[in-house]
This record gives structure tokens, sequence and C-alpha cells, in this order.
């Protein structure tokens, strides 16, 4: 099975001032972007749809972390997720121009908790997403094997139209 990911520009630059703002606690900014779902022969297609950002109140001081999410925080991801029936991608930036990568860290992290969200809609492929200034690589998890795979791209829709990458790991 190849994923896709399709986001406007206009909302890919919400989701950039965001993430810019700055916070009290934690050194960076993340969130939440859902996604309906659309399938093709042999590909599912995630349709960005929506932004939500972590409230302030939900980050928890960190030594070892840009940003680290209380149990609040992925308890209303959940929550969300369950209400919509949407597919759910973790977002947040690095900050430098060309393609990012998940770090160690991003890797362990997203390992634990993007699985949770099968438990609130089980058919979906739920993910995550690190942007930088101008690209962006991503992985999802597959609903049917529960692995982690790259997205076969990521398109910023928009004028005018960009790819963004896919890689991971």
């Amino acid at each position: 099975m190849k994923f896709q990911f399709r986001i406007t520009q206009e909302l890919l630059n919400r989701i950039h001032q965001d993430l810019s703002r700055p916070h009290p606690v934690a050194q960076e900014r993340v969130g939440f972007i859902v996604c309906r779902v659309g399938a093709a022969s042999t590909t599912q297609i995630m349709i960005a749809e929506s932004y939500v950002p972590v409230d302030d109140a939900d980050y928890l001081a960190s030594r070892t972390m840009g940003a680290l999410m209380g149990p609040a925080a992925i308890r209303k991801a959940l929550q969300h997720c369950y209400q919509t029936k949407s597919a759910m991608f973790h977002v947040h930036r690095h900050e430098h121009r060309g393609l990012p990568s998940f770090s160690p860290v991003d890797v362990r992290e997203n390992a634990k908790f993007i699985p949770d969200f099968w438990k609130v809609a089980s058919a979906r492929p739920h993910g995550a997403i690190v942007l930088s200034w101008d690209r962006a690589c991503a992985a999802v998890w597959d609903p049917n094997t529960r692995a982690p795979v790259p997205l076969t791209s990521i398109t910023a829709i928009g004028f005018p139209c960009r790819r963004q990458g896919a890689a991971y790991g």
C-alpha cells in the first residue's frame, strides 16, 4: 500500500504560524493535523482538513525534549479523533531549510503514542510529520500491518504546487 498526503498551502501556512509562537515552558510547539482519507486501488490519500494545536497548559517542562505533551494533550487528540473518525498526524517543526528528518527521540516517542489512535479510529492510518521551513517528511502507521512506513509523497496544494519530500527514519 502506498500513502500520500495532501495539504493546502493556506493550512500549511497557518500551521507554521502556530508553530512559530513562543511558549513559556517548551522550546518548540506541536499539534495535530486532522485528515480525511481517500483510497485508490493501491494508494491511500490523506487530505489535511484542519489543525489542532496543543493547548499551552498541556505542555510539560522537559530538559531532554523540545516539547513534551502531557496526558491531557494526548487525551484531547484521541477524543477529537474518536468524534470525527479522522486520521491524525502529529506535527512539529525543525528550524532549518531543506529536507528534515525525524530525530531518534521523535522516532521513539512517535512509536509510543501514534498507535494509540487505533483505539478510537482503527481503520484509519495515523502518523507524524516533521516540517522544516520549506520541506517535510512523514511516516504513516499502516492500519493493516501496524508498522510505520514513509509517505510516498507530501504535496502542498496552492499556487505554486510544491512537493515536500517523504523520507523517514
